[in-house]
């Protein structure tokens, strides 16, 4: 038996009456029109597809399109899909083959984040105003990273006096040295910092934010609000602004997850995070705030202000202004278990701020019971070793440490302690060492036969990433610690400046030492290995402030 159904075919809305008759006329005009645009876009997919022995046919199948068959007749949506797959600098490429496209461009979903990195300059400022003005309102994750590292060439910095005679009162040596170009530096600065926080204070979207202001070649004299800024901004109104400015995007914002400010001058107050909506602050994730001009007493945040941050899972602090009473509040059982922490512990906060607050080993221990996962990352800054032995608890889950020093040299007796205390969780370890120092490199093996690198790679088997600069290594230490950790340990990154040879080693005329550390070093590893020729090759070379940023970004970012 065979059923048929009849399918009726669909009626325009209201046919029945005579509104209803034009509306649906209108409604069937509509259906040709999108069923006419729609053959022109088949016609043209297919004219565009270009297969092999279709030449003919294809060129006939593109006249039927007509006019309208060119690229500017694809409708917004396939545009913007098709941007879509491209990175920024191809859509910008694609963008100028027409208006249309060009309009495409800055459709919010081919910018969900946006990350620049600026030099101080003011040729930056007309592409940052179009960038922001066109972003700023839609963007949901906005890094931005300032640098004025590229004003160090040429003189004119800071410490140079312009020609001043010794002889000159100190006022006059002071003017002297206020170089133009240093003011014109700051002032730039200031208008790029405002572009940025203008453009997106309405952005109620936003949900990561970080700014980073690498400005510590101007800060290399200490005080610089009570030179340059005095100058620039003698009656404070630019600084006021932008911290008005950022308090609003904090208290306008409706979704952010993230906040990160690194060493942006004078940007956060102890007060900022007061603009933060309890609601906003309950579910944030990461914090970050970070600044080495704040006055010796004060702190960005207080113990009060992160018990509304219950859902923290990273933060990131200068070592001085975690307290003992933030470890507590963190332990807690009303807040998230933390999983990251980073900590930088900078020369200048030590000599102004004290090291009495901090954690003991019980209250780490009582954080580490509260969130088992913890890693911890310190980065440590021209810092005396009688202070590390006091900040390096034995229950700090430390998994990263990094030393850096242009005075202070790392003691062997540190690295050893390090190596003791935190074999179970350690996989990044850095030493930098930039002091001038005709005698030669500090040797952490202080004339003993045991080495405490060579310790460190065989009790922290966890050990991933360890990078030397300044200090000497012995060549068959180098080669131990290779064989030691093997392929496990995947980044070894030695200066060959910082590498000495035994002096058994240089006498052997049959064996070129440099050749067999090589071959011996990367038998080790079990893979190609050979030492930096040029410090500025170091995957760890850069300004200190910005390395800790970056790796503090990462650090949390792998949660």
């Amino acid at each position: 038996m065979l059923l048929f159904l009849s399918v009726p075919q669909p009626r325009p809305p209201g046919a029945r009456t005579r509104a209803g008759a034009a509306r649906a006329a209108r409604w069937r005009r509509r259906q040709r029109l999108r069923l006419q645009q729609l053959r022109r876009l088949r016609g043209l997919l297919r004219g565009l597809r270009g297969r092999p022995g279709a030449g003919g046919r294809r060129r006939g199948r593109m006249a039927l399109c007509g006019q309208a068959a060119g690229a500017a007749s694809l409708p917004s949506e396939l545009i913007v899909h098709i941007f879509s797959f491209l990175p920024a600098p191809d859509r910008l490429r694609a963008s100028a083959s027409c208006s249309h496209w060009r309009e495409c461009l800055f459709y919010p979903a081919l910018w969900p984040q946006l990350r620049v990195c600026l030099r101080v300059s003011p040729a930056e400022q007309p592409r940052l105003e179009f960038l922001m003005r066109k972003c700023g309102w839609f963007v949901r994750e906005l890094r931005v990273e300032f640098a004025a590292e590229n004003y160090l060439s040429g003189g004119g910095g800071p410490g140079d006096g312009g020609g001043a005679d010794p002889g000159t009162g100190g006022e006059e040596v002071e003017a002297l040295q206020l170089s133009a170009r240093w003011l014109e530096v700051l002032r730039t600065y200031l208008e790029l910092v405002l572009c940025v926080l203008v453009s997106i204070r309405n952005n109620r979207n936003l949900q990561k934010f970080s700014l980073f202001g690498d400005i510590s070649v101007l800060q290399q004299q200490g005080n610089l609000s009570n030179t340059y800024l005095s100058k620039v901004d003698p009656d404070g109104k630019k600084i006021k602004q932008i911290q008005q400015l950022f308090e609003e995007i904090l208290s306008n914002s409706r979704q952010l997850k993230w906040l990160s400010c690194g060493f942006m001058l004078e940007i956060v107050t102890p007060t900022s995070l007061s603009s933060l909506s309890n609601s906003i602050a309950n579910t944030m994730e990461h914090l970050s705030l970070l600044d080495n001009n704040i006055p010796g007493h004060s702190t960005l945040i207080t113990t009060v202000e992160l018990e509304r941050f219950v859902n923290l899972r990273s933060l990131a602090l200068d070592f001085c202004d975690f307290t003992a009473e933030m470890a507590r509040v963190l332990s807690d059982s009303n807040h998230v278990p933390l999983q990251r922490l980073s900590l930088l512990v900078h020369n200048v906060s030590v000599m102004h701020k004290s090291l009495d607050n901090m954690p003991n080993d019980e209250h780490w221990k009582a954080l580490s019971r509260r969130s088992p996962s913890l890693r911890v990352y310190i980065m440590a800054f021209d810092i005396k070793s009688e202070d590390m032995l006091k900040i390096l608890k034995p229950s700090i889950p430390l998994e990263r440490i990094h030393f850096d020093s242009y005075i202070t040299c790392v003691s062997g007796a540190i690295v050893d302690l390090i190596s003791r205390q935190y074999d179970k969780f350690l996989t990044h370890f850095i030493l930098m060492n930039d002091v001038i120092d005709t005698s030669g490199f500090p040797d952490l093996s202080d004339n003993r036969n045991e080495d405490p690198l060579v310790l460190l790679a065989w009790r922290c088997t966890k050990l991933s990433l360890l990078a030397i600069h300044g200090y000497t290594v012995w060549a068959h230490n180098l080669i131990a610690i290779a064989r030691l950790r093997g392929s496990n340990l995947k980044v070894l990154e030695v200066t060959e400046e910082s590498i000495d040879f035994d002096q058994g080693e240089l006498a052997d005329q049959d064996v070129d030492p440099v050749h067999n550390l090589i071959e011996q070093v990367s038998l080790g590893l079990g893979q190609p290995w050979h030492a930096v020729m040029d410090i500025e090759s170091l995957s760890v070379f850069t300004e200190p402030n910005r390395h800790f940023y970056r790796e503090m970004q990462s650090f949390s970012e792998d949660i």
